[in-house]
C-alpha cells in the first residue's frame, strides 16, 4: 500500500481519462454544494447533472431518484454521470428532421407545440413558448433547428467550462484536486498500491483571497505492502467438533438506496466460561452444485462485543479474522456472559449497481384455466428463497419473531399478536408457526386483494434485494455457526440495523489495536493505521486536528483491485477530530486483492 501526497495546480497536471472525468464531476457538484461531502437531498438538486454536460429527462431523474431515495452522495452522482450519455448534436438533429415536414431546415411554432405537448414527456404550452422565444432569435415564427442544436451544445460546453474555471480559480477548491504525476514514477511491484494526496483546510467557508485564509498544509507519506507480507492464518475446524454444543442462525446483508448496508444483530449468551468456535459464511441458496449463488464470493465477518448498548461502554472481544474456504472463523475462550454479535462486510463485493431498465419485468402473477389468480413458477422460486433467508433458525417454519423481521424489512411495520392469529387461521401452519406453503398462500392472498396488480409485490421483492429479473443482486444471505465445547450457548436475533455505531467503533478498534501506525510527514496529528488481515487490508485515518482533511485517492496503478465506488480516482473528506475507515479484500480462491476507499 502506498500513500502519497501532492498539491499542484489543475492547469499544470497531466490527467488520465478517469482523473479528468472525476474533475468534471467534482466541478459540476461544487456549483451547487460547498463540499463533495454534502449529499443531494431532492430530485430537483439532481438536475445539476446539466452542469456535468448531461440533459436529464424526467424519466432519467425518476430512474435515479425513486420513492425510496432519501439522499445521493458524490459517489452516486459520479456513477450516474458515468452511465448517462451526454446528448449528441446529431441525435437532436435526427429528432428535429422527423418534425420538419417540409425538409427546409425550419420548424414552425405550431409544429413544435404539437410534438412537445402530445408526445413523450409532455410539456406545458408555456414551456414550449419559452423554448421557442429563446430559439427564435429573429422572431420570424420559425425555429432554425440546426442553429438551435449548436446553441444547446455550446451551452452545455460553457456550463462545464464555467464550472472548471470556478474550481481552478478558487484556491481552496484548487488544493483539493490532483497535482502533477511524478516525472519518473517508481516501478510498481506491489499487489495493492494506493496513491493519496492530503490537504488540510479550515472547515468554515470563506470568501477572502487565499493569502488571507487560514494555514494549509500539503502532506505526503508512503506505506508499501506486497502480497507476501500478509501471513495466511489457517484455522482448522476442531477435530472433535461433532461433540461440541452447536447453535446457528441465518441472516442477510441488505444494500440500501444510499449505499449503506443493513444487517440483523444477534445476542450470544454463554452460560459458563468455554472454548468457542465461531464462523460466518455466505448462504448458498442454489439447488445446482455447478452454479452456486452469485453472492458466495462476498466477504463476511463477525465482531463480538461485550458491554452495554452504547459506544462508550462497548468492548471489542474478538472478530473472525481467519479463513477456512468460504468461512471466516475465530476460536478462543469466552467468559460466561452475554455478547453482541455484529455481522460485517466491507461492501467490496456487495455494492450498488446501476438499475438497467427492463422492458418487460418477470411476470409474478397469472391466471389459471379456470380464471383464478396464481403465483408464477419464477415468483414461487423467489418466495421460496426469501422464506429460506427469513427462517432464521432453519427449522422450516416462521415464528412471529422471524416473520416480523421480514415485515420490518419490507414494510417498516410489525405484525401484532391479533394479526398473527388471523394469519394462522387462514394459512397453513405447524406448531403455531407459518409453513413455507402458508407463506406462499399469504403472498397469493395479497396479490388477489389487488386484482393481480404486482406493484406491492415488487416493493417487497426489491426490499429483499431483487431486481426486475428476479435476481437477488442487492442482498447477501449468510449463516452464523457457534460451537461451544462446554455448555450450550444460545443465539438470538435482536435488531435490524444499518451503520450500527457499536459495529463502527468495534471495527475501528480492531484496526487500531492490531496494526502499524504512521504519522503523515509534516503533520503528527493525522495518523494512518493499517491492519493486514488474511482476506482484507483495513485502514483508519485518524484526524486529530481541528481542520477538515481532504484525501484524494488514486488507485489506478493498483493490481487486481476493485472499488465499491466504481472508480479508482476519487476523494473523501475526514472531518476534524474524527476517524474514517477504509477496507480492502481479496478473493481467496484466486488470491486477488479488492479495494474500497
Amino acid at each position: 500500500m502506498s500513500l502519497q501526497a501532492s498539491s499542484q495546480s489543475i492547469g499544470m497536471q497531466k490527467c488520465t481519462d478517469e482523473e479528468t472525468f472525476y474533475m468534471h464531476c467534482r466541478a459540476a457538484y461544487l456549483t451547487v454544494f460547498r463540499s463533495s461531502l454534502a449529499s443531494i437531498t431532492s430530485k430537483h438538486q439532481l438536475c445539476l447533472l446539466q452542469q456535468a454536460g448531461r440533459n436529464p429527462s424526467q424519466a432519467t431523474l425518476n430512474k435515479h431518484w425513486t420513492p425510496r431515495t432519501t439522499k445521493l452522495n458524490f459517489d452516486d452522482f459520479c456513477e450516474i454521470v458515468k452511465n448517462e450519455r451526454p446528448t449528441e448534436a446529431h441525435e437532436l438533429m435526427r429528432a428535429f428532421r422527423k418534425m420538419d415536414i417540409n425538409g427546409d431546415g425550419y420548424i414552425s411554432h405550431s409544429e413544435l407545440h404539437i410534438v412537445l405537448t402530445s408526445r413523450g414527456e409532455k410539456m406545458a404550452a408555456k414551456e414550449v413558448d419559452a423554448i421557442f422565444s429563446l430559439a427564435d432569435t429573429n422572431k420570424d415564427g420559425k425555429l432554425d433547428y440546426a442553429e438551435f442544436c449548436r446553441l444547446l451544445e455550446s451551452t452545455a460546453e460553457q456550463c462545464q467550462i464555467a464550472a472548471l474555471e470556478r474550481l481552478e480559480a478558487d484556491a481552496k477548491l484548487k488544493r483539493q484536486n490532483f497535482g502533477n504525476e511524478l516525472d519518473s514514477p517508481p516501478k510498481i511491484t506491489d499487489v495493492f498500491l494506493l496513491c493519496v494526496s492530503v490537504c488540510l483546510s479550515d472547515s468554515r467557508s470563506s470568501s477572502r483571497p487565499s493569502s488571507a485564509r487560514s494555514r494549509r498544509s500539503s502532506l505526503s507519506n508512503a506505506i508499501t505492502m506486497a502480497a507476501s507480507s500478509t501471513k495466511s492464518i489457517k484455522l482448522a475446524e476442531p477435530t472433535s467438533i461433532q461433540d461440541w454444543h452447536h447453535t446457528c442462525m441465518k441472516g442477510s446483508f441488505f444494500l440500501e438506496e444510499d449505499g449503506g448496508i443493513t444487517s440483523l444483530q444477534y445476542r450470544l449468551t454463554v452460560p459458563q466460561t468455554a472454548t468457542v468456535y465461531l464462523t460466518i459464511r455466505p448462504l448458498n441458496l442454489s439447488q445446482r452444485l455447478e452454479k452456486p449463488s452469485s453472492w458466495m464470493s462476498v466477504d463476511t465477518a463477525v465482531f463480538v462485543v461485550s458491554g452495554k448498548d452504547t459506544k462508550e461502554d462497548s468492548t471489542l472481544v474478538c472478530f473472525t479474522e481467519s479463513r477456512d474456504k468460504e468461512k471466516c472463523c475465530w476460536k478462543g475462550e469466552l467468559s460466561a456472559g452475554t455478547y453482541c454479535l455484529l455481522p460485517f462486510t466491507t461492501g467490496c463485493r456487495l455494492r450498488k449497481r446501476t438499475r438497467n431498465s427492463v422492458s418487460k419485468p418477470v411476470t409474478l402473477v397469472n391466471r389459471t384455466d379456470t380464471g383464478e389468480l396464481d403465483l408464477t413458477r419464477d415468483f414461487r422460486g423467489a418466495l421460496s428463497d426469501i422464506f429460506e433467508v427469513i427462517d432464521l433458525d432453519g427449522n422450516g417454519l416462521l415464528s412471529l419473531e422471524e416473520y416480523n423481521f421480514f415485515e420490518l424489512r419490507t414494510s417498516g411495520e410489525n405484525c401484532d399478536e391479533e394479526a398473527w392469529a388471523v394469519c394462522k387461521e387462514n394459512f397453513d401452519t405447524r406448531k403455531n408457526q407459518l409453513s413455507r406453503q402458508g407463506f406462499m398462500e399469504l403472498n397469493l392472498m395479497e396479490a388477489s386483494e389487488r386484482g393481480g396488480d404486482p406493484t406491492d409485490l415488487w416493493v417487497t421483492l426489491e426490499a429483499m434485494g431483487y431486481n426486475r429479473n428476479l435476481e437477488m443482486v442487492e442482498a447477501c444471505p449468510f449463516l452464523i455457526d457457534v460451537y461451544c465445547e462446554e455448555g450450550q450457548c444460545t443465539l438470538q436475533p435482536v435488531s435490524l440495523e444499518s451503520g450500527h455505531r457499536i459495529l463502527n467503533t468495534a471495527l475501528q478498534r480492531s484496526i487500531t489495536a492490531r496494526s502499524d501506525v504512521k504519522t503523515l510527514r509534516g503533520q503528527e496529528n493525522v495518523l494512518v493505521y493499517t491492519y493486514r488481515g488474511e482476506h482484507r487490508i483495513s485502514t483508519v485515518i485518524a484526524n486529530k486536528t481541528n481542520q477538515k482533511v481532504t484525501v484524494h485517492v488514486n488507485n489506478e496503478q493498483s493490481k487486481n483491485c476493485s472499488s465499491s465506488r466504481g472508480m479508482s480516482v476519487f476523494a473523501v473528506e475526514v472531518p476534524a477530530r474524527t476517524k474514517m475507515v477504509r477496507y480492502c479484500t481479496h478473493r481467496t480462491h484466486s488470491d486477488e486483492w479488492h479495494c474500497t476507499w
